[in-house]
Parts: structure tokens; sequence; C-alpha cells
């Protein structure tokens, strides 16, 4: 199976303009992006929560919680994110995907886009 890197830039959602292009290998297994802690802090973004995640080989190991702004292509998305420590992957979660209207492709390993759907909306007859 191949790897999917993708640069995609990252802001605070107060301050939208003021972004940092971060390069992630995306991860349709992970839920939550990874950011480094330094550059969100940069970014002015402080962490609302803490999480444990279980690691692969069993162990567990608690990370910092926060949200952030994703922006790749014409697309905008806010979605949590977690301070990464020194050793973490850069990684680009389901969560983030989502946000910005992507889904990725496991075969082909590309983006595509996630049709939006509105549950339960119906439109207002005239």
């Amino acid at each position: 199976m191949g790897l999917t890197v993708l640069k995609i830039e990252v802001g605070n959602p107060a301050t939208p303009k003021a972004t940092v292009p971060i390069e992630f290998l995306i991860d349709s297994g992970a839920i939550y992006s990874v950011v480094p802690t330094p550059i969100l802090k940069k970014l002015k973004i402080k962490p609302l929560a803490k999480e444990e995640f279980r690691l692969a080989g069993g162990s567990t190991i608690t990370r910092k919680k926060g949200g952030a702004l994703f922006k790749y292509q014409n697309q905008i998305g806010v979605a949590d994110v977690i301070f990464g420590e020194k050793g973490d992957s850069n990684l680009l979660g389901a969560f983030t995907l989502e946000a910005l209207g992507f889904a990725l492709d496991p075969l082909k390993r590309v983006l595509k886009p996630l049709p939006m759907i509105l549950a339960g909306f119906t439109p207002q007859k005239k």
C-alpha cells in the first residue's frame, strides 16, 4: 500500500488569513490530524482538552487537543487537531478530510470530492 502525502495550510479559525503550509501524511485510519505543538503555538491555537490514544504496540499516550482551520485548494474547514510532540508524525485524519469535503480513495490513494448531504433538509415550497 502506498503513502499519500499532501501539503495543506493550517491556521487559527480566529485569524483565517494567517496560515502555515504543512506537509501531512494522510492516514485514513486516524480520526484526528496531528500538527507539531510549536506551529500551533505560533498560530495561537490553544489546547481545549486532553485525549488518550492507544498505539499499535498496545501502550497509551496522552496528547492535547484543540481546533484548527485547514485550507486545501479552494476548500476550507475547521476540525479537531492534536498537539504533536517530538517523534509524532504530521498526520491528516478523517475528520479533517471530511471538514474539507474530501475522502481518500484507498485503492488509488488520491483524494476524491465527498458528496455533502444535509440530512433531514426539506426545501420550502412557494
